[in-house]
């Protein structure tokens, strides 16, 4: 940019920043000083907003024994068959989350700790494991299937082991099994 700024005043800015391949937007964009934040002023509280005292007088009925077990939209409907209204379903809720008393009423499940099992061979044969490998063939939609057991402690698959363990015939021995 600094290049740029030296450049334009001899050659042009268009011409400097061809030269330069720097963006014209760019250099316009360094040049404008940044605006300084802008301070976002507190909002100003709703001239129907509830008052303190009525905020406290929803809590005591809310908490009251009478409704102390129901949902906000029960003790609206109970408060207006008795003819008096305190506020909206929904100020209640916002009344009782001020008060941090709203939260999720079904039974939540808890998980216990899960410990990941563990495979442990401490010996040749106590645990195998085994994955199936889908391979291209040569020709379009033809698929080999590779299947592999191991033995996790020797790392040797079954045939291995066989050959090792001298149930192969001698003259097979230096040979796969399937040969």
């Amino acid at each position: 940019m600094k290049a740029v700024e030296e450049l334009s005043p001899q050659v042009g800015t268009a011409a400097a920043c061809r030269c330069l391949s720097v963006p014209r937007a760019t250099l316009y964009r360094r040049r404008r000083p940044k605006p300084a934040a802008l301070a976002i002023p507190p909002r100003p509280k709703p001239p129907r907003a509830l008052s303190d005292p009525e905020r406290q007088e929803v809590l005591d009925v809310l908490r009251s024994e009478l409704f102390a077990d129901q949902a906000p939209a029960e003790v609206y409907a109970a408060l207006l068959d008795q003819g008096r209204y305190l506020c909206s379903i929904r100020t209640m809720y916002r009344v009782l989350e001020t008060q941090q008393e709203v939260r999720e009423r079904r039974n939540q499940l808890r998980h216990p700790a899960y410990a990941k099992p563990q495979l442990v061979a401490t010996a040749p044969n106590q645990v195998w494991s085994w994955d199936i490998t889908k391979l291209l063939g040569p020709a379009k939609w033809t698929y080999f299937y590779l299947y592999l057991i191991l033995d996790i402690f020797s790392r040797d698959h079954p045939a291995d082991g066989a050959r090792w363990a001298g149930c192969w015939p001698t003259a097979k021995a230096s040979t796969s099994p399937s040969a």
